[in-house]
């Protein structure tokens, strides 16, 4: 089977093949609910018939990420991701090297090398980083600007307009890097994440993965972010990484309740071993039912809850993650309210110990501490 046709129009892409789309949407959803042998055999079938295009390598590719994506610090499928990321620029190169005007290719390397780039920003190999980042917005640039094709297509634009103001504005070593690209526009960037997230098949999820991240962080839009998590957890709901900011969303407009039961029930799959479901989504969890019960003035269960963050942290390595830190902070008050200062000291001491003196859970401290005479 052939991986391109020239039609009267130019070449036709494989990633705007309906048909193609149609035979793989089990794929592709089973990828995003963690059925990873689902997924993978549906990419393989794909990868016979298509033995030369991208979009096979990276979809498998992809699958390994989305294994990585619950906690970042599990480096057991590196490799793998890696190979078939490596496996599909090669292909792209090939293809773009026949028909340099190819958008898709370029969409596949630019799809790559930055998926490559942010796995060594998380590994903190930062000339591998800065150079995949680099063959990202270089490939970017050339994929932009086909917005009449296909939403498909459109990611890399959405990407670009937003990142490229956003980077210079929050990381500014990297200005030089960005300076050799023209200058996006960070509110079209957004509109054209909606877009894509909307309108696209393969870069649907993506895109809503980085709208709700936006919303939830950098544009201060809590409650588009939980529209987006409650949409993917419904859709995707064995699919560990959206279940956890699904509870987080719940949590940050203030639904307690409802995210002190998703919390218990993602502590359920951890303790039953299930695919995803592990100690760092256990930390936020965790420290989300203890807020709970704190709340309500349970306080034996919040202690409970608190502890239990404290220990996924400790296993985890995430001293410093605000979970971890805040639990303790918790845990410090209670102590104290139960005239227990020695205990509650020990706690304000580890607080100490692992935030950084700037950190607002350090100031929080100090300042109880000075209050209460511990």
């Amino acid at each position: 089977m052939v991986d391109s046709i020239d039609g009267p129009t130019g070449p036709h892409y494989l990633l705007l093949d309906k048909g193609l789309q149609f035979r793989i949407t089990e794929a592709v959803n089973s990828m995003y609910n963690f059925d990873f042998k689902t997924a993978e055999r549906g990419f393989l079938v794909m990868k016979h018939s298509y033995p030369e295009h991208p979009l096979p390598d990276f979809l498998i590719g992809l699958s390994q990420w989305w294994k990585i994506a619950p906690n970042m610090d599990d480096t057991r499928y590196d490799k793998r991701f890696l190979a078939y990321m490596d496996s599909a620029i090669y292909k792209a190169e090939k293809i773009l090297k026949k028909e340099p005007e190819n958008k898709e290719a370029a969409f596949f390397l630019a799809g790559s090398h930055g998926f490559k780039g942010r796995l060594y920003s998380e590994r903190k190999s930062w000339t591998k980083a800065t150079f995949s980042g680099r063959n990202a917005l270089k490939y970017l640039e050339m994929s932009r600007g086909d917005e009449e094709l296909n939403p498909e297509l459109i990611l890399g634009d959405a990407l670009f307009n937003y990142f490229s103001v956003w980077i210079p504005e929050n990381y500014p070593l990297l200005k030089p890097v960005l300076a050799l690209f023209p200058k996006g526009n960070k509110q079209l960037g957004l509109k054209q994440l909606e877009e894509v997230s909307a309108n696209a098949f393969y870069a649907r999820v993506e895109a809503q993965y980085f709208l709700f991240r936006l919303y939830s962080g950098e544009e201060k839009k809590p409650y588009e972010a939980l529209n987006i998590t409650t949409y993917l957890h419904d859709k995707y709901p064995n699919n560990a990484y959206f279940h956890r900011f699904y509870a987080r969303q719940l949590y940050a407009v203030g639904r307690g309740a409802e995210a002190k039961d998703e919390s218990l029930e993602i502590l359920k799959r951890i303790d039953e071993n299930q695919t995803g479901y592990e100690s760092n989504s256990g930390r936020y969890a965790a420290f989300f039912v203890g807020q709970y019960y704190e709340r309500v003035n349970d306080t034996a269960n919040a202690k409970r809850y608190y502890e239990k963050a404290v220990a996924y942290g400790e296993e985890t390595e995430s001293q410093e993650s605000g979970y971890y830190l805040y639990s303790l902070l918790h845990l410090g008050k209670i102590a104290t309210k139960e005239n227990n200062k020695p205990k509650a000291k020990r706690y304000f001491k580890e607080v100490k110990k692992y935030a950084k003196r700037k950190h607002p859970v350090h100031q929080e401290a100090r300042d109880f501490i000075k209050k209460n005479n511990i």
